[in-house]
């Protein structure tokens, strides 16, 4: 099985979800496509230049992110994933109506295999802000519980094979596609259990600059650390800024 491309779903509450569009097509120096599904509910980002890696949904419920993994055989690859641990999501299960899988990872982080159409490209151009200080949203970073975490990122290592890369923090690696495809996953160990989830990481020249923008924009600062800025956007789910290269 081969991954042959990644979307970062951005599943955004309905009541904060235009909000929300707008902040996310900003900062990632993209535009919205046409509304689609039954209740014009999906948006993919689209660049100026490059591949599109980014979706939105409209929810009902609590937002999230989950991923799209785009496969030639969506049957096999949900048939390999349930091996390594993966389950089906209660009732949306693969049908030949949807012709997707939705799935939860073995500490329960939400996924879909949807069935390979667009072709991939060049990497999308870095964002300017106010200030001249550029970014990117390059990777997504898998929060796993500490008692979950071996098991969890051994699962995506396998289901991935992508390369694994340690950092030079105990607590994160790295899994990347690179050149092929442009996001990459970065696992964290929490210092908590709870079920795994995700958030977008934008990488930054200028960490302190692009908040600042970004607060204008709408988000909000929540923490940070020795790398990094853990912001809010509009509907008050959480990303980062880090001090990796916007490369």
């Amino acid at each position: 099985m081969t991954i042959r491309w990644v979307w970062a779903f951005l599943d955004r509450p309905a009541a904060e979800f235009g909000d929300c569009a707008e902040f996310w097509t900003t900062v990632t120096g993209t535009t919205r496509s046409e509304p689609r599904g039954e209740h014009d509910e999906f948006l993919t980002l689209l660049p100026a230049s490059g591949a599109a890696t980014l979706k939105m949904q409209s929810v009902g419920g609590p937002g999230r992110v989950h991923l799209d993994l785009d496969v030639d055989n969506v049957v096999a690859a949900t048939e390999r994933a349930e091996r390594l641990g993966a389950t089906l999501d209660g009732d949306y299960i693969l049908t030949e109506r949807i012709g997707y899988a939705v799935l939860r990872s073995p500490a329960g982080m939400p996924f879909c295999f949807t069935p390979f159409r667009d072709a991939n490209g060049p990497l999308t151009p870095t964002v300017a802000g106010p200030g001249g200080d550029r970014s990117r949203l390059d990777q997504i970073c898998l929060d796993i519980g500490d008692s979950d975490y071996d098991t969890e990122s051994r699962f995506w290592s396998e289901l991935t094979g992508w390369a694994w890369k340690p950092t030079s923090l105990p607590e994160f690696a790295r899994l990347s596609a690179r050149p092929g495809i442009p996001l990459d996953f970065l696992m964290q160990r929490l210092g908590e259990n709870r079920p795994a989830s995700a958030h977008p990481d934008i990488a930054c020249t200028d960490i302190e600059a692009t908040a600042t923008w970004h607060e204008e924009l709408g988000a909000s600062r929540v923490d940070s650390g020795k790398h990094w800025l853990v912001m809010a956007d509009p509907s008050g789910l959480p990303y980062c800024l880090t001090s990796r290269q916007p490369a």
